[in-house]
């Protein structure tokens, strides 16, 4: 789940706002004073939505030039009641992803984040469904291994046994942890399925190095 930071002193539209963050999928923080926004720098955020005019004597602006000390990426959205296009400029050029001017949709402020979430996390969104090892090329959401762009078929126990490996290489399993991981807990046969599954997926895949621990388990190296 995304994080959004909320910079808004008007406590009505920010209970809306974060109403319609969260109904979109979204972990929400709410700040009212730039200066508590300030002392969160430095745990994880996703975006940020700042408004220019705060609470106290802080303004959106020497929040952003805190969050770009930390932070070149993370992406920032800003929001002020004054529409002068040199406020846009200024905020663009301290680093902001976008402007939008008060009263704004609630709605269209949501699309605009989820453009920017899109945009911004699209490498790392692939990423989380993708799996390498050597030249295998495992893909979680479709569940296929493939070699040199051909695919390898693989039974789905096979398939769940890799991506346990793969996940944590170099760690060691018992047979039992494996059973549990991959069968299942409810499972009661032999713990000597394992072997099985194990010298299957090494004739699949030639190339993944399981090493067997006498009398424990396996582990990929």
């Amino acid at each position: 789940m995304y994080k959004i930071c909320l910079v808004e002193d008007e406590e009505a539209l920010s209970n809306i706002v974060k109403l319609y963050l969260e109904r979109a999928g979204y972990e929400v923080v709410v700040f009212s004073k730039g200066n508590d926004a300030i002392n969160y720098i430095g745990n994880k955020v996703d975006l940020w939505i700042l408004d220019i005019m705060l609470g106290d004597d802080v303004s959106g602006y020497n929040v952003i030039k805190q969050i770009r000390e930390k932070d070149k990426n993370v992406p920032v959205i800003f929001t002020s009641a004054r529409d002068q296009e040199i406020d846009k400029i200024f905020g663009l050029e301290l680093g902001s992803d976008d402007y939008m001017t008060k009263p704004y949709s609630s709605k269209e402020l949501v699309l605009r984040v989820n453009n920017i979430i899109k945009r911004v996390y699209k490498d790392k969104e692939q990423s989380n469904n993708q799996l390498t090892y050597d030249n295998y090329k495992i893909d979680l959401e479709k569940r296929i291994v493939t070699l040199d762009k051909k695919e390898i078929k693989m039974t789905t126990l096979e398939f769940d046994l890799v991506v346990l490996f793969i996940n944590n290489k170099g760690k060691s399993f018992s047979r039992e942890e494996i059973l549990n991981s991959v069968w299942g807990e409810d499972y009661f046969g032999t713990d000597r399925v394992v072997d099985d599954l194990v010298r299957r997926v090494r004739k699949r895949l030639s190339k993944l190095k399981i090493e067997a621990i006498y009398g424990y388990g396996y582990r990929l190296l």
